[in-house]
């Protein structure tokens, strides 16, 4: 299956300094490789108008519970999820990650899992800028995240 995720209102490419923020310059996401935090998938300019990723995985039913595995998917059986990367990329194109946010596959609707059994493709939604206008971080579920079994 095909695994999308767009992303809408990215946070800016420097974002200042607060109270429970670090400020940071250079800002880019992506999505980090399991077991592999220095393999981030598509970095993508935190002034991007949008970002898209589009990752391969497996969609398997085991003792009547679905699950989903693939490269770029982490977590346990129930509490799979995708890892989105907040880094700052330096000069000479290294990064250091500084945030991270959890697309958490157990709030995904059963019948939207069901739908992307037969077409294929399971899609995610979501703004990428937290309530203080920071790269949105912590776990995320709808509604924050919007899941459908359609392309776009």
């Amino acid at each position: 299956m095909q695994i999308i995720i767009t992303g809408h209102s990215l946070p800016g490419r420097d974002c200042s300094e607060t109270a429970t923020f670090e400020g940071r310059s250079n800002i880019h996401v992506g999505i980090q490789r399991r077991g592999k935090p220095h393999e981030i998938l598509d970095l993508v300019p935190g002034d991007a108008e949008t970002a898209r990723w589009e990752l391969t995985a497996n969609l398997e039913q085991k003792a009547g519970a679905w699950d989903i595995l693939g490269p770029y998917i982490q977590g346990p059986p129930r509490g799979r999820f995708i890892y989105l990367s907040w880094v700052t990329v330096s000069e000479d194109q290294t990064f250091e990650m500084f945030r991270r946010a959890k697309l958490m596959f157990d709030a995904i609707p059963e019948h939207v899992i069901a739908e992307t059994d037969g077409s294929g493709v399971l899609h995610g939604n979501l703004g990428l800028t937290d309530a203080a206008g920071k790269p949105l971080c912590a776990a995320v579920r709808p509604p924050k995240i919007a899941w459908t079994s359609s392309p776009y």
